[in-house]
């Protein structure tokens, strides 16, 4: 099955354009939307989900037409945005119980085996019988995950799913999803480079509601190698490196900014070639202008 996203556009009645012309093709497995906050991937996600309407465009979800057959979505959608609430007085098992009849499970039995399942698989249930508002954040984001799993749904959405999480929670949670990845459509929207490293064959990013590249993260490596320099420079220097250089990413390394400039030649100034990353390939969409590969499929709409 794929998810077909053709011309998308959304304008909020503030006058701000949260998505403009998107257009993504997202095929079975992990695919990772990667923007800055405020890049237009949590209008995405919600328009994808059914909670608000485009101004126009079209999304195709197998033989299923998204902005018109709301209901058909909603029963095969699995849903995880970035901030979710919980009952906290209510312990996770019977909230998941509970949560199970709504996706239309009626047969206790059933329900029974299915709510005890999705809480092993998620490592919740030793601890099914305690109370919600007692779950650590790495805790509930896991009951967030198993809630969208009712039903075997055949897409499901995480939006900014490990922000806030410590490493281990964030480990954890990463290999859940890469592990449900396997079966269904998994779209992770995040503005986390690593996340995207670890876990997708496929991926876009995007800003100002606009996308700037899909492909595979190999494909986006490959096309910034040798096109990455890095200098350790004064803070002094650095006003003159932006305005000299297409700087796209600084960072302090112990105590000092170590600057990344992209060029298809070498720029001097003490630049060295190193060899880039995802986060170099993020940023010089983000920050570009990009060096334009061949491949029209790498070039900024």
């Amino acid at each position: 099955m794929q998810l077909v996203i053709k011309n998308l556009s959304k304008t909020y009645p503030n006058g701000v354009q949260a998505l403009n012309n998107v257009s993504l093709t997202i095929n079975q497995g992990m695919f990772g939307l990667l923007g800055p906050n405020g890049a237009g991937k949590s209008s995405l996600m919600r328009t994808i989900a059914t909670l608000q309407e485009a101004d126009s465009g079209t999304i195709q979800m197998g033989d299923i037409n998204v902005l018109v057959e709301k209901d058909e979505v909603r029963k095969a959608l699995g849903y995880l945005p970035q901030e979710f609430g919980v009952y906290p007085k209510v312990d996770a098992e019977t909230l998941l119980d509970h949560l199970a009849v709504l996706k239309g499970i009626s047969r206790r039995s059933e329900r029974k085996e299915v709510v005890k399942a999705l809480l092993q698989k998620t490592n919740l249930y030793d601890a099914r019988k305690k109370n919600l508002g007692g779950y650590s954040g790495g805790m509930k984001q896991r009951f967030g995950i198993a809630q969208a799993l009712l039903a075997n749904p055949k897409l499901i959405i995480v939006d900014e799913p490990t922000a806030g999480l410590d490493p281990v929670e964030r480990n954890r949670f990463l290999n859940l999803l890469s592990e449900i990845g396997e079966n269904t459509i998994v779209i992770l929207s995040t503005h986390i480079v690593d996340d995207v490293k670890e876990l997708c064959s496929d991926m876009a990013i995007i800003n100002k509601g606009e996308v700037l590249y899909q492909g595979s993260p190999a494909d986006a490596l490959n096309d910034i190698q040798g096109k990455i320099w890095e200098k350790r420079a004064s803070k002094a220097e650095l006003e003159t490196l932006r305005t000299t250089h297409t700087v796209i990413s600084e960072k302090l390394v112990a105590g000092a900014p170590v600057v990344h400039v992209l060029a298809e030649l070498a720029p001097g100034d003490g630049f060295e070639p190193v060899t880039g990353d995802l986060e170099d390939v993020y940023f010089s969409y983000i920050f570009g202008p990009v060096v334009r590969a061949s491949s029209p499929s790498l070039s900024p709409e």
